[in-house]
């Protein structure tokens, strides 16, 4: 039996990643992506998951930050965006200029399969059960994987069929389901199959969104997180 933990869009969000991190202490650790963007913490957030112990691939967010390319963002996101760029540290835009896109793991003989965005786009497209499930099979099927991490909508969400399970950890950095404590799972893979546990942890919202308007980044930004949407 193995148990390892997932988290995706920390957003530059040391406290609430902190927060998870004592949580799962002990385990190792898989990141779908959006280690950076919107949040005032960037290079501690990658010190943090520069980690062995991690693994991470890309997301959206940290694509623009490492490239400049904003072409994809709204002004509030590429404000943001560019930003975060201009803080990073040469080791740390380093560390995202090599994240894979998307992952294949295997896990107690389980095939393990990470993307931030979807199985078709992984940087971009935007995947729920409301939207998607009826792909869920076919996403499985196709890439001949048991369990499918999907990042990016910041909404946590377990599907799960014979065919395999597809889940969301939803956002440790900016959760945006209503509840603005920091979400993350924890999977189990044993004799009875896998099972995926969405988590979510209290932190210090106040100390996180204080950073963000001293950075003199967006109000907005600063306001969703106190509201965790």
């Amino acid at each position: 039996m193995e148990s390892f933990a997932v988290i995706s869009d920390v957003h530059s969000n040391l406290e609430a990643l902190g927060a998870v991190m004592k949580e799962v202490a002990g385990l190792s650790l898989v990141c779908l992506g959006d280690v950076v963007g919107y949040g005032a913490s960037p290079n501690e957030v990658i010190d943090v998951l520069r980690d062995g112990r991690v693994t991470a691939i890309l997301g959206n967010h940290d694509y623009a930050a490492s490239t400049g390319d904003v072409a994809m963002f709204n002004a509030r996101a590429a404000m943001a965006a560019l930003w975060t760029g201009r803080q990073l540290t040469g080791t740390n835009l380093a560390f995202l200029r090599g994240l894979p896109r998307e992952l294949k793991l295997e896990r107690e003989g389980i095939q393990v399969h990470l993307f931030h965005g979807s199985p078709d786009d992984p940087l971009w497209e935007y995947v729920t059960p409301s939207t998607h499930s009826q792909l869920f099979g076919h996403y499985l099927e196709r890439r001949g994987a048991k369990l499918i991490a999907l990042g990016h909508t910041h909404i946590p969400y377990v599907w799960s069929e014979e065919a395999g399970t597809v889940f969301n950890p939803g956002s440790v950095g900016q959760p945006r389901d209503g509840d603005r404590r920091a979400s993350f799972s924890v999977v189990t893979i044993g004799p009875g199959g896998v099972k995926v546990h969405n988590q979510r942890v209290d932190y210090d919202v106040a100390v996180a969104a204080g950073k963000i308007r001293k950075a003199g980044l967006p109000e907005s930004i600063a306001a969703r997180l106190e509201k965790g949407v």
